[in-house]
């Protein structure tokens, strides 16, 4: 048994389209199980003129009846409320009017290589599909998989360990509470002396008509042991995280745990010793690789951390070519955001439990929840995992 997923739809499109096969049948749900992720992932001091327009909410169109799974695949449907602002632009269909193609290809962006790879002429083609308006989708169809991780005794929370030059300290020692409160910062940070400072970076860049990326941090806590195998290069969990990742737009990075640090240590620092106990079985006193060895969860908190680069689209655009007249030509200036690590975090929560979701369903199986639960009590008990 597998969950895996699919999105549809532009950035100023109708509306995106996602399905998500593989729930076992009996989770329960809520409608505010979507939408709460929905509107953290509009959160964030940065965002641009669109969250003004836009009050997303995910209508499941089906698999689902009466709050509950039905085990058949689950389509989502997302509305792009700009749409209308944009109609005659993105029509699917013939329309009287000429609409002007855009020729103006930005630095950073999908846009270049998008038309040399399909044939096209009009940029437009590229960049609606390429936005990261998409990850409204996939942030749909991680609340699910979120749903069904809470049923197994997961949590999967974010904050921002960054934003451009401004850093905030690492702390090693997180639990699940410390994320109470974490949406209460306008940078999605947990220390508030970082969180002002980096604000003021975002202030100063917005003022320069510039963009700024940074760093993230996506922690799963209660995850047992082995998930994952070491067995084949595609069952590797640590390779799936750093895919599902690095497929977030404008992602340059992923580390592991302490990730690229641990490269400059001796071996000593570098992993996690092994003790163990009556009373908690196996444990380690540190964490530097993240919760994963050789491709498998350890039973520590899964730790990832997400690079992203400043936002492509500028309010100063950067020098291009004009792909009709190939003369030289500013890039293309739309309506853009100064910062979005905030909501790249939110997003990069649904990857990351998208991923783990399915690690879990492929190991315990069941055709309904309840026989999910009572495979991993099952595994618990066989291995000695004391939680």
């Amino acid at each position: 048994m597998t969950l895996r997923f699919v999105t549809a739809g532009e950035s100023h499109g109708p509306g995106l389209t996602a399905v998500v096969e593989g729930l076992p049948a009996g989770l329960e749900l809520e409608p505010e199980d979507l939408d709460r992720d929905m509107a953290r992932r509009q959160l964030g001091h940065g965002r641009g003129g669109r969250m003004k327009i836009e009050t997303d909410r995910a209508i499941v169109t089906s698999g689902v009846r009466h709050g509950r799974t039905l085990g058949s695949p689950v389509a989502l449907r997302v509305e792009n409320r700009d749409y209308a602002n944009w109609e005659e632009r993105m029509n699917p269909w013939p329309v009287e009017a000429k609409v002007a193609e855009v020729h103006l290809p930005r630095p950073g962006h999908a846009d270049l290589a998008g038309v040399q790879k399909y044939g096209f002429s009009d940029v437009r083609n590229v960049l609606e599909r390429a936005s990261a308006r998409e990850t409204a989708a996939r942030v749909a169809c991680g609340a699910l998989a979120r749903a069904f991780l809470r049923r197994l005794g997961v949590e999967v929370h974010s904050h921002v360990l960054g934003v451009g030059a401004v850093e905030a300290p690492v702390a090693d020692d997180l639990v699940a509470a410390d994320f109470s409160d974490v949406d209460a910062s306008p940078v999605r940070c947990l220390d508030p002396a970082a969180t002002e400072a980096m604000v003021a970076e975002i202030n100063r860049a917005r003022k320069a008509n510039e963009s700024l990326g940074g760093v993230f941090e996506v922690r799963a806590f209660g995850l047992v042991p082995g998930l994952g195998s070491y067995a084949s290069w595609e069952e590797r969990l640590d390779a799936r995280l750093a895919a599902a990742t690095m497929s977030i737009q404008s992602m340059k990075g992923v580390g592991i745990g302490e990730g690229f640090d641990l490269a400059a240590r001796d071996g000593s620092g570098a992993h996690d010793e092994i003790f163990w106990t009556a009373e908690r079985g196996y444990y380690r006193e540190t964490n530097h690789a993240g919760g994963l060895e050789g491709g498998m969860t350890t039973g520590q908190d899964l730790v990832v951390r997400g690079a992203m680069k400043p936002l492509p689209t500028l309010t100063k655009p950067l020098r291009s070519v004009d792909t009709h007249t190939k003369e030289p030509a500013q890039a293309l200036r739309e309506r853009t955001d100064s910062c979005t690590v905030p909501a790249g975090a939110v997003v990069a929560e649904a990857m990351v439990a998208l991923v783990v979701a399915a690690a879990y369903r492929e190991k315990l199986g069941g055709d309904h929840v309840e026989d999910a639960v009572a495979a991993l009590r099952a595994y618990e008990e066989r291995i000695g995992w004391v939680r």
